[in-house]
């Protein structure tokens, strides 16, 4: 009987993809009102704004959870036609329904992430991953939309088939939702969005100008949750 309520009390592993912005680490959150037992991986990709990940770091420190920086510095070069990985580009400002905001985008950059995420999951016998990807990234990041993250679940079941439980996944709780859904659902989760970051300067506070601003400003305004962000 003892055994038996051992057993019971085993959560399943999930490891996170977490970048140390707003979406990720509410999705982390997600994760762990979900009961699992996470896991969180993050990673340097020569990022201007890796500074993202020292938030990264401390949101796991505070919930206690294994968290792994990966070093991909050694392919920066081969990914840096982006404003996020190349010094002769610089971060545009305006809101992502603008044009000039494709040149935020990295390359391939989350099937990079999530195939290293799987490898990762598959090796500590996670059952799922979670990505932050929501409804607004959908416009301007093709690695965003349902249809890569269906092809992603078939990739990453049929490259670990016989490895990985049947029910092996990719989950991404946010995707038909907005930013304002998640600050509100993070509202009630408790999360602590003081220990975020998500602009793409990189600078010693939120520039307020670029996308990834302008969209984290709006998205705590039509939520109606109070904004602990210091910008510029």
């Amino acid at each position: 009987m003892e055994n038996l309520e051992k057993k019971e009390t085993i959560l399943k592993k999930a490891v996170v993809i977490l970048s140390g912005g707003m979406d990720s680490v509410t999705t982390l959150y997600k994760a762990i009102a979900d009961k699992y037992e996470v896991y969180a991986i993050s990673f340097d990709y020569g990022q201007k704004h890796k500074k993202e990940l020292t938030f990264a770091k401390k949101v796991c420190e505070i919930n206690n959870i294994k968290h792994e920086i990966v070093d991909l510095t050694n392919i920066t070069s081969l990914i840096s036609n982006s404003a996020l990985t190349s010094k002769d580009i610089e971060v545009p400002e305006g809101h992502y329904a603008q044009e000039n905001m494709k040149a935020t985008v990295v390359p391939n950059r989350n099937m990079i992430m999530s195939s290293i995420a799987i490898g990762y999951a598959v090796n500590i016998g996670a059952e799922a991953i979670y990505l932050g990807v929501h409804s607004g990234d959908h416009f301007i990041y093709p690695d965003c939309r349902p249809q890569f993250v269906q092809a992603l679940n078939l990739c990453a079941y049929l490259g670990n088939e016989g490895f990985c439980e049947k029910s092996f996944r990719i989950v991404t709780p946010f995707m038909y939702k907005t930013k304002a859904d998640i600050a509100l659902e993070g509202h009630y989760m408790n999360v602590p969005y003081d220990f975020t970051w998500s602009c793409y300067k990189g600078g010693e506070k939120h520039c307020g100008k670029c996308g990834t601003c302008v969209e984290r400003k709006e998205a705590f305004q039509l939520a109606g949750v109070e904004d602990p962000t210091d910008y510029e």
